[in-house]
């Protein structure tokens, strides 16, 4: 059994620090990267006609071959898991790595759960502002990454994340946020041909599950077996068994697809909003986005004094407490924290008509290429 507080890394990082602990009645939720509105009318009605087979137990292999076909994978190669996090539990036990390492700042989970499993983990940290990937130790058997990157919101390309890949290696490329972005360009789901890769899967941001967890892993067979002989029966419940089957149809995922451009065009508005002392890191291209703001610790607080709850940037490895993770919710939403952002900061508020939409910052300096989510003012699903 891990030593109490192994989950906690030797240079105290809080790796237990997740957005929903920033929340509290009464705050707007710019914190957690659930979309906002979901879960969509169509799966409350499956969610409540599942409860009507509670009384069986949960039957996982509908799930299964449902996941398996919308990947072009066999069932073999699929985990069904209580959320993305439970994988990175079951690989750690699966798995006796020599050498880990774990590629930040990114979701601190993966990390945690290799300590809590006693394996020693060294970090690769990428440097700002672009967070750009870059290689690994020649010798590392297991690697760790996310893409894009919580909480950089940077994609990586795929064939760069695919070069990681090798015999002898665990690559484990966290995808949680891949539905998040149009075509889901960087995903490596489709790639059963990597040595080695483990791609980790969610559907709780996209559909507004976090409070059900319905997660999955799609890798080799012999890994995947060794990953489920690590895990208790009936991990999944019947109501969560019957949203992966109904968020992986044809149709759910044009749906997703349709909200992740829209979620383009709402980062967009975020990011012209922004007042002038605010950096945005890294290229965005997810449901959030990476802010850098001096005294970032002042900020926050005065932020929730105002009503709005943002994630901490300090609790993930390489960030300080300058840094704000930010969720992207609907326009009039952004515009409103931008201003009393802009406020706290004593700054001017670009005006709406001058740069929503010009693709330029306060002062002339260019915005991403690459727009953002949609969600509701203060609604956490």
């Amino acid at each position: 059994m891990a030593a109490v507080g192994a989950r906690r890394a030797t240079d105290g990082i809080d790796l237990d620090h997740h957005g929903d602990l920033e929340l509290a009645p009464g705050l707007t939720d710019l914190a957690v990267n659930v979309r906002a509105g979901t879960p969509p009318p169509w799966l409350r009605a499956v969610l409540r006609r599942a409860l009507d087979d509670v009384a069986a137990y949960p039957d996982a292999r509908p799930a299964r071959a449902a996941v398996a076909a919308a990947h072009g994978r066999d069932p073999a190669e699929v985990l069904l898991t209580a959320g993305a996090a439970e994988a990175f539990v079951l690989l750690a036990r699966a798995v006796r790595p020599r050498r880990a390492v774990v590629v930040h700042p990114s979701f601190t989970e993966p990390e945690a759960a290799l300590r809590a499993a006693g394996h020693p983990v060294e970090r690769l940290l990428l440097e700002p502002p672009s967070y750009r990937l870059r290689p690994v130790p020649d010798d590392a058997d297991l690697v760790v990454l996310g893409n894009p990157t919580n909480p950089t919101s940077v994609l990586h390309p795929a064939d760069d994340v695919a070069a990681l890949a090798r015999p002898g290696r665990v690559l484990l490329v966290d995808e949680a946020f891949a539905d998040t972005v149009p075509g889901e360009p960087g995903s490596l789901v489709g790639r059963p041909d990597l040595p080695g890769l483990l791609v980790v899967r969610s559907l709780t941001k996209t559909w507004g599950l976090a409070g059900l967890r319905v997660g999955y892993a799609l890798g080799p067979a012999d890994l995947v077996a060794a990953m489920a002989a690590a895990q208790p029966h009936w991990p999944l419940s019947t109501p969560a068994l019957a949203a992966a089957v109904a968020c992986t149809t044809p149709a759910a995922r044009a749906e997703a697809d349709a909200a992740a451009r829209e979620l383009a065009d709402h980062r967009a508005a975020l990011l012209a909003a922004l007042p002038a002392g605010v950096t945005v890191l890294g290229q965005p291209r997810s449901s959030f986005v990476l802010l850098r703001v001096p005294g970032g610790g002042r900020v926050r607080a005065a932020l929730r004094e105002r009503g709005w709850a943002v994630r901490r940037g300090d609790t993930f490895p390489g960030l300080s407490p300058d840094h704000l993770r930010v969720a992207v919710r609907d326009p009039a939403t952004s515009r409103a924290f931008a201003a009393d952002l802009a406020a706290i900061l004593g700054a001017e508020v670009p005006d709406a008509d001058d740069v929503v939409g010009t693709g330029r910052r306060p002062g002339g300096a260019p915005l991403s290429t690459h727009p953002t989510p949609s969600a509701g003012r203060g609604q956490v699903p």
